[in-house]
């Protein structure tokens, strides 16, 4: 793994605390670690949105935040709220749970109608906010993920992601992502939930994501290095 390998994989990764018990001191150190490492983004509740934009002003690193996370199972209405209560705070990228039921049933007029809804208001931001649509793929069957990246596709959003990773059906898996990068050719492929080490970023990677969102990026690129010096 070379430098620019590595600075490659950083560049990827959405650093990530969305733990409720998370404090003032945590967000700023993962700010901070964003930084220190050149990840690309920093992936935190709405709570601590305007405090990250302050700790990473000037800086190319990210403000990205959640919302209807986990469940997904808000109104448009309210997702609306909360995605322009995040922005208005400083997020730089929105990362929505998408509507499961809608999925699950194929109904595509109600999920259609929500992701042009958060979409329009992101894209009118300018700069622009990105719209990460979060389709927790381990719960579903193939023909419903094939469902959600199609609609997702025609919709136009920027990236279709895995999972929230609080899901107990699990995480990113690398047939999903393939899946996922197929069938959604219009957007990028966000991969999250259980990826914990190097290879397991790298192969996601490489089999389409352009987006890893993990916890485990400090510990990820630490790997990395180790790996060089042996």
């Amino acid at each position: 793994m070379t430098a620019e390998e590595e600075n490659r994989l950083a560049g990827c990764i959405d650093h990530t605390l969305l733990a409720a018990t998370a404090t003032n001191q945590q967000i700023k150190q993962l700010c901070q670690e964003a930084k220190s490492y050149e990840f690309c983004a920093v992936s935190i509740n709405p709570r601590w949105v305007a405090l990250a934009a302050e700790q990473l002003h000037g800086c190319k690193v990210a403000v990205g935040s959640v919302v209807s996370l986990p469940l997904g199972a808000d109104s448009t209405k309210i997702k609306v709220a909360q995605a322009e209560d995040a922005i208005f705070a400083g997020a730089d990228e929105i990362d929505m749970v998408a509507d499961l039921a809608a999925i699950i049933e194929g109904d595509s007029k109600y999920l259609s109608h929500q992701l042009r809804t958060l979409l329009a208001l992101c894209h009118t931001m300018r700069p622009k906010v990105l719209l990460k649509v979060i389709i927790e793929s381990a719960a579903l069957t193939r023909q419903q993920k094939l469902f959600a990246c199609q609609i997702a596709s025609r919709c136009g959003v920027d990236f279709v992601k895995t999972s929230t990773g609080m899901n107990p059906a699990g995480g990113a898996t690398i047939e999903d992502i393939k899946l996922m990068k197929e069938a959604a050719p219009n957007c990028k492929i966000k991969a999250a939930g259980g990826i914990r080490t190097a290879k397991q970023a790298l192969d996601m990677l490489n089999a389409g994501a352009e987006r890893i969102g993990t916890s485990s990026g400090v510990m990820i690129i630490k790997e990395l290095r180790a790996g060089q010096q042996q």
